[in-house]
């Protein structure tokens, strides 16, 4: 439980280091104009929560949580900080889009993970601590932007630093994430 509070806490640190900047950046630094935002966004997040029923879906049917989080989470370490390195509106879609695909794949079948690792009158306890750990992250996801942008970082350099905090989410659940093996009867819900 406390480890997978840490890998939110991470990732929220990450996301909230790019998040914040695409404005900028898809405005200013790519000339994209106020429509790319809302394009960005949008298409974003629809598309992870198609990508959350269907990940969730499969993750129930398989019995195993574990490599839909590490699919998940990899994946959006792996492209955000790519973003860096977009030169048109469209880029910054493609990779943003890519990193909701991991959002959605690992959403579901976390939170299963989660439920399954209390008892069920430690539910509410154990995902408090997730929501607050999540927060956490995205409150200091800006803090560390803004540092990074006070001492003379370019937007991009801040956006290229987030595969930082991206390792670590890797690393945490690696060493610190366990799965139990599933029940039968899990393994075909």
């Amino acid at each position: 439980m406390v480890a997978l509070g840490v890998v939110s806490l991470l990732n929220d640190a990450a996301s909230e280091m790019v998040v914040p900047l695409l404005p900028a950046l898809l405005t200013v630094t790519l000339g994209g104009g106020a429509v790319w935002v809302g394009v960005v966004e949008g298409l974003a997040d629809g598309l992870a929560s198609v990508v959350k029923w269907a990940a969730g879906r499969r993750s129930d049917r398989r019995g195993r949580r574990k490599p839909f989080l590490v699919a998940g989470y990899g994946l959006a370490a792996l492209v955000r900080p790519l973003i860096a390195l977009a030169t048109s509106p469209v880029h910054v879609l493609l990779v943003r889009l890519t990193d909701r695909i991991g959002k959605g794949v690992r959403t579901a079948p976390r939170d299963a993970l989660l439920a399954a690792a209390v008892t069920s009158t430690q539910r509410g306890r154990a995902f408090g601590f997730h929501r607050a750990m999540d927060h956490l992250g995205a409150a200091i996801g800006p803090l560390v932007a803004w540092a990074l942008l006070s001492l003379g970082a370019d937007i991009r350099t801040v956006i290229a630093c987030s595969v930082v905090p991206g390792v670590l989410v890797l690393a945490v659940l690696g060493a610190g994430v366990r799965e139990e093996a599933p029940l039968p009867a899990q393994v075909r819900a």
